[in-house]
């Protein structure tokens, strides 16, 4: 400190080098000046550095609102696409459920029809039934094809065939699973299909159709004491309903004549087909398309071996007689036999891609198409006791329609109907007290407390 110190005359001037030393060695210059810096960084730092870095910081925020915007209105477009393909899906298939349920009823009101032109020139209900269920071989290779024009791997002809014979066990078919499997059933679908068109001798297409909807009671009854199946309330009522439109029907000609042994012919129609299912449910269980379509065509086949000799013996002993072979309406008869495969091949397809609570709407549909058909082509009078039965039976086929647990869907449902109101009930008084709460407030009205 003592060499930093620096004589001068009095009034002399110091010199200017020996103050830029004094300063420069001065410990506070030197802070001074390392400060200088700083402050001067500190006093750009406004118009500088700092404008610097809240320009980078806007351009990050517009970028990361732009990339939100972005990703926003991205996930909004898929969202619409994705709405409009559910609902494009949802009215296509709509649309295909529609269309099961117009061709279920429109096949088996054309079959129907169909036999009672068929009767007026060849009256032969067994060669008919026969004639028809022959066709059903081919439901087997219609299945195929459709196989083979769908599937990505293809399967050859044979594997397709053992891998459909596990129906009737693991080992496949066999001679003696095809004789003791098939024989009943076939047995049967004949009995079902050859007393439907006795009684379509006898009554008229919308009796015999409305009559032969009472196979749904009759599953029922037999599922619940064969099967030992839930008892419901509301199928015990269809059943009796049902009953009672037999009833009706049979009283509407006064139990005599020819409407007493058609509502019995159509009544046991409806029963061996009713035996037929609970059978087939006991036995076989639940079948895919191709086990069924293959256990169709077995039907098929087993009938057009054993029971050909059947028709041989009618004509023979001259019961079910032709003659000469060219009478034959075979237009007719392909007509019928046609329509009856569409409507097998319907029922089987149908089950399997859509819910069969469909095929059954569309079997009960059938009674007003024959009773449309019956009253435009036929001009036929329905008597308010057949119309009553009608309605009647077709009231109980709906009823048997409901699912096993109806009654507690119903009961959530009012249930939520309940809760609904009462949340909207909640809602419009709270907005009411908002809404005399902002009057009031509007009005100038303004709680004063007493001192």
């Amino acid at each position: 400190s003592r060499s930093s110190v620096i004589q001068c005359k009095p009034g002399g001037n110091c010199p200017s080098r020996h103050r830029g030393m004094t300063r420069q060695l001065s410990p506070l210059s030197v802070a001074e000046d390392s400060a200088a810096p700083i402050l001067e960084l500190q006093n750009r730092s406004p118009s500088g550095i700092c404008r610097h870095s809240r320009v980078e910081r806007q351009s990050r925020s517009g970028r990361e609102e732009g990339t939100q915007t972005h990703t926003e209105s991205s996930s909004q477009e898929v969202d619409s696409q994705t709405r409009c393909q559910s609902c494009t899906s949802t009215f296509l298939k709509l649309i295909w459920r529609f269309l099961i349920i117009l061709s279920v009823s429109s096949s088996w009101v054309g079959t129907t029809q169909f036999v009672k032109i068929t009767f007026e020139t060849f009256d032969c209900p067994f060669f008919m039934t026969w004639f028809s269920t022959n066709w059903n071989i081919m439901i087997f290779p219609i299945y195929y094809s459709g196989h083979l024009a769908t599937a990505q791997e293809k399967q050859s002809p044979i594997k397709k065939f053992r891998e459909c014979s596990r129906i009737f066990g693991e080992d496949g078919l066999t001679l003696k699973l095809f004789l003791k499997r098939t024989a009943p059933f076939s047995i049967l679908w004949t009995l079902t299909n050859y007393l439907y068109l006795l009684a379509l001798k006898k009554l008229t297409a919308t009796d015999v159709s409305a009559l032969f909807c009472c196979n749904k009671a009759f599953v029922f009854l037999l599922s619940w004491i064969v099967l030992k199946d839930r008892f419901m309330g509301a199928r015990i009522v269809a059943a009796i309903m049902a009953i009672t439109g037999i009833v009706m029907m049979a009283y509407a000609d006064g139990f005599q004549g020819d409407s007493i042994i058609g509502v019995a012919y159509a009544v046991g129609s409806a029963s061996t087909s009713a035996l037929y299912k609970v059978l087939f449910k006991m036995f076989l269980g639940s079948a895919n398309f191709g086990e069924a379509a293959h256990f169709v065509s077995t039907l098929g086949f087993f009938n057009f071996i054993f029971i050909s000799i059947t028709p041989i013996i009618l004509y023979f002993t001259k019961v079910e007689y032709w003659y000469p072979f060219s009478a034959v309406p075979w237009g007719y008869l392909c007509g019928v036999a046609g329509l009856w495969l569409a409507f097998n091949i319907l029922v089987n397809v149908g089950v399997v891609l859509t819910y069969p609570i469909l095929i059954s709407i569309g079997t009960v549909l059938s009674v007003p198409g024959n009773a449309a058909v019956d009253l435009l082509k036929h001009k036929m009078i329905f008597s308010v006791v057949r119309l009553g039965a009608t309605i009647i039976i077709c009231i109980g086929f709906l009823l048997m329609l409901l699912p096993e647990e109806w009654d507690e869907i119903t009961l959530r449902f009012i249930n939520s109907l309940k809760e609904k109101k009462s949340e909207d009930h909640t809602e419009d008084m709270t907005e009411s007290s908002v809404h005399t709460r902002s009057r009031s407030r509007a009005n100038g009205t303004v709680s004063i407390p007493l001192a």
